[in-house]
């Protein structure tokens, strides 16, 4: 192992997330230490090809071409998991679901329930700012298809549990973006404290769970939606008449005040 941006370990190097994320005392420095990651080789260099080669709208922009951090609030009583960041969007502007279709839908739900100062996102300097809500996902690297492997989604876990370990104090509801982020999270959130039911939830859209603290009596309430990928929107799996619901009723449940989801 080479020296690196950890202790003894490069940013190259399979155990540089355990590393790296269990030295960072908060969300910036997670945040910070995420971006230098390049633990995976196949989403390295996926994502440096795409921001070398650039999609034709955004031939004049500079790409971010880096693991995308998580977004919002360290204080933060709801989080929202995605999947991972779109070639095209979070990997061309570093922000999570930022310039892509998904990030629009999402961006309009959140502003209509009152957890976004605006309805969309275009990039990091567009003056977004979240209420009381942070967005992060499992994976941090854009992903060739949008389908990250076990392996990679195994290596990338680290950030994400000490992320959750680190908003744990004023966290009191996750929404989860479809299966892949619900099956990577279950996890995360039993190894930072909170024990799951037997069998495991399943997901599905609106899907509601309670959880209880292995320790004290904290509750965490997991709900679920269909992601909303192009491909969920076109055919209606998801509308964003469905989205605002689920977002609508994590708030409230989270203590956030929200705005009817319309």
């Amino acid at each position: 192992m080479a020296p690196g941006g950890s202790g003894a370990y490069d940013p190259g190097d399979l155990g540089f997330p355990v590393a790296a994320a269990a030295r960072a005392a908060g969300v910036p420095a997670l945040d910070e230490a995420v971006t230098g990651c390049r633990a995976c080789p196949r989403l390295v260099a996926w994502r440096e090809e795409v921001g070398r080669v650039r999609r034709r709208a955004y031939a004049d922009q500079t790409y971010w071409a880096r693991p995308v951090p998580g977004f919002g609030p360290q204080d933060a009583p709801l989080a929202v998991v995605g999947l991972a960041p779109a070639a095209h969007g979070g990997n061309r502007t570093g922000r999570m679901f930022t310039g892509d279709p998904s990030g629009d839908v999402l961006y309009a739900a959140l502003h209509a329930v009152g957890l976004a100062s605006r309805p969309t996102a275009v990039d990091r300097a567009d003056g977004l700012e979240l209420r009381g809500v942070r967005i992060t996902a499992p994976v941090h690297c854009a992903p060739p298809d949008n389908r990250p492997t076990t392996q990679e989604r195994d290596t990338c876990r680290p950030w994400l549990a000490r992320e959750f370990r680190l908003l744990r104090p004023t966290l009191r509801a996750v929404l989860v973006l479809g299966g892949f982020g619900w099956q990577a999270l279950l996890p995360v959130l039993a190894d930072a404290g909170w024990l799951l039911p037997r069998p495991r939830p399943a997901f599905a859209h609106a899907a509601h769970v309670t959880l209880r603290a292995a320790e004290g009596d904290a509750v965490l309430h997991l709900f679920a939606s269909y992601h909303p990928s192009r491909r969920n929107i076109s055919t209606r799996t998801l509308t964003p008449a469905m989205l605002r619901g689920v977002l609508h009723t994590a708030a409230l449940t989270a203590g956030l005040p929200a705005a009817a989801a319309g």
